[in-house]
């Protein structure tokens, strides 16, 4: 029988029994590739299944062999979301092997190339040596993460409408399109300014593409923003305490939640720390000690706490002192953002662990 994700604990502590098993596999659209690994990472048995209900039914029956089991699925969220929420309901553990580590253990395989089942033994054999946090039911987080990627969407085409627009702009007139500044096209003082001089302009094919174009970009800023405060309503519901970090704004705060989701699946402060990608790599030798940049992690988790140790950099005192301290001891500049950044994710744990209830308490212990 296997043990549910509220049990989880540390996955290198479960492995330390070697009847525990290690199911990889390599989510796709139409098929699922499963390997299942032992507590050294050698492989016992493959099996895919269709990428379909009665495909995940075919590989939990595939596994029920296996006592005591942890399925390790690669992160690709929307081709393995219902598998994963599958076996969630069935009661079984569940970590997500992020791209970038799946990638680096493919390396590592004995087998030159690239399939489908040494893509599912890589994710076992990551999921053996790295301490990974469990997976848990969809809540709030997910409703957050879509209005977010939605909204992404939506402003990303709303770019590639402006930057059409201006070359349109200038093809009719160079003059006018250089009075235009850069990024704005979508504000409503520039609207209105294009509008009055493609009302001026005799009708031509390009002047109706420019009328198009500008109609089509109203609509995804205003859907843009309605989304925005959709969001933000939200943040103020299920992480208030977050508003109240310097530099945080709603849409920060929105993807830290819908990033992290349930912050009782990481350990302590250092594995969020992991996760975020803020945790320094230590790159050291003889006499001299340094740390270097960490590229894994959440991306998009480690961008929100970019933005916010950049926008305390810009207007916070304390953070800046912080700051300079680090520089006066031989940091860089990029250096000392690092260690910003990772002191930031210490907080933001603390502060989604605790709760707004703890956050006086958890303020005047990260300034001592």
């Amino acid at each position: 029988m296997s043990t549910g994700p509220a049990t989880l604990p540390l996955l290198s502590n479960k492995l330390e029994n070697c009847r525990m098993v290690i199911i990889g596999v390599d989510p796709h659209k139409d098929v699922l590739v499963a390997v299942a690994v032992d507590g050294n990472g050698r492989q016992l048995a493959l099996r895919d299944a269709p990428a379909r209900p009665r495909g995940y039914k075919t590989l939990l029956s595939w596994v029920n062999e296996f006592e005591q089991r942890v399925w390790a699925v690669e992160d690709v969220r929307h081709v393995a979301g219902g598998f994963v929420r599958f076996l969630l309901a069935a009661g079984e553990s569940v970590v997500w092997v992020p791209t970038q580590m799946s990638a680096d253990y493919r390396k590592k395989v004995r087998a030159s190339g690239k399939s489908d089942p040494i893509d599912a033994l890589a994710c076992a054999r990551a999921a053996l040596a790295e301490d990974l946090p469990a997976a848990v039911p969809d809540t709030e987080a997910r409703n957050v993460k879509l209005l977010l990627d939605h909204r992404e969407d939506l402003v990303g085409e709303m770019v590639r409408m402006c930057s059409r627009l201006r070359w349109h702009l200038h093809d009719i007139d160079p003059d006018f399109a250089a009075t235009i500044p850069k990024h704005k096209l979508h504000r409503p003082k520039w609207n209105k300014s294009v509008q009055e001089f493609l009302a001026r302009q005799a009708g031509s094919i390009a002047v109706a593409i420019c009328v198009e174009l500008i109609g089509r970009i109203q609509e995804l800023a205003q859907r843009a923003a309605q989304l925005e405060r959709e969001i933000a309503a939200l943040v103020v519901i299920h992480v208030p305490q977050l508003l109240a970090l310097e530099g945080c704004g709603p849409l920060s705060a929105a993807r830290i939640l819908a990033e992290t989701g349930d912050v009782r699946r990481f350990t302590s402060a250092a594995a969020y720390a992991m996760h975020t990608g803020t945790a320094p790599i230590p790159a050291s030798s003889g006499n001299t000690h340094r740390f270097r940049l960490n590229r894994g992690g959440n991306r998009r988790l480690n961008a929100a706490i970019h933005r916010i140790a950049i926008t305390q950099k810009r207007m916070h005192e304390p953070a800046r002192t912080y700051l300079d301290g680090r520089r006066a001891k031989g940091n860089s500049n990029t250096e000392a953002i690092r260690a910003l950044k990772r002191h930031l994710a210490r907080r933001v744990y603390a502060l989604l662990k605790n709760g707004p209830e703890h956050e006086q308490a958890d303020s005047t212990a990260q300034a001592a």
